[in-house]
């Protein structure tokens, strides 16, 4: 079985709790910094960070055309700042988001990362997930021909879309032990056969620590920046 090869933009942001999570599901993982590390990818995962210093840096790395070319042809997973990437309009920004989701996005909306929280997430992706959202956007408006894959249990609000191969997450699918969310974007959406995958476990943060920073470490209280 030929070992699917996943990229993580590695800009900035929490790209190793991604490559954590997509090795035990078997994958080969490829940090993505510069346009050449596109080549030979099965799929590709933007995570979360600062949406405004990605945009900045796509930019600086020559990396903005070809990725938008990589998100619109190719399986692509957004989380957090990720889904602000992919999303249509997301408010003011430094250079324009890709829009490959007819979504609408706002920053920053569930308050500053002392705000942070876990909570249970409906979606027939992984029953019984919990989402943990760090300064996370929310999705204000969604596009014809957008799937609504998630959402939060408590209000129904959506936190989770689909259109053909592009995913976007609200939430931090990577910082619980749960893989149900990256085992459905690898397996389902992009049509990737995964060697020897553990069934819905992994290294990583559980819910109840959604106030740790995006490197595993404790937040600073009152920290913040657009997402």
């Amino acid at each position: 079985m030929r070992v699917p090869s996943v990229g993580v933009l590695s800009l900035q942001g929490d790209f190793a709790r991604h490559r954590a999570s997509l090795e035990a599901l078997g994958a080969r993982v490829v940090r993505v910094s510069l346009p050449g590390h596109l080549e030979g990818l099965d799929a590709l995962v933007l995570p979360g960070g600062e949406s405004t210093t990605m945009l900045r840096l796509l930019e600086l790395t020559g990396l903005r055309a070809p990725l938008e070319t990589f998100a619109r042809c190719r399986p692509v997973l957004g989380t957090c700042a990720g889904v602000i990437l992919l999303g249509r309009d997301s408010g003011e920004l430094p250079a324009p988001p890709l829009g490959v989701l007819d979504i609408a996005v706002e920053r920053n909306a569930y308050g500053r990362q002392v705000d942070s929280f876990s909570t249970p997430v409906e979606t027939a992706v992984a029953p019984g997930f919990h989402g943990v959202f760090i300064r996370a956007p929310r999705i204000r408006r969604v596009g014809p021909g957008v799937e609504v894959v998630a959402r939060r249990a408590a209000d129904g609000e959506p936190v989770g879309v689909r259109a053909g191969r592009a995913v976007g997450l609200c939430f931090h699918p990577e910082l619980t032990p749960d893989l149900g969310f990256h085992r459905w974007f690898l397996a389902e959406v992009a049509g990737l056969a995964l060697p020897g995958a553990p069934p819905r476990a992994a290294a990583g943060m559980w819910p109840g620590d959604a106030r740790a920073g995006l490197d595993g470490e404790p937040a600073a209280a009152g920290s913040r920046g657009a997402r």
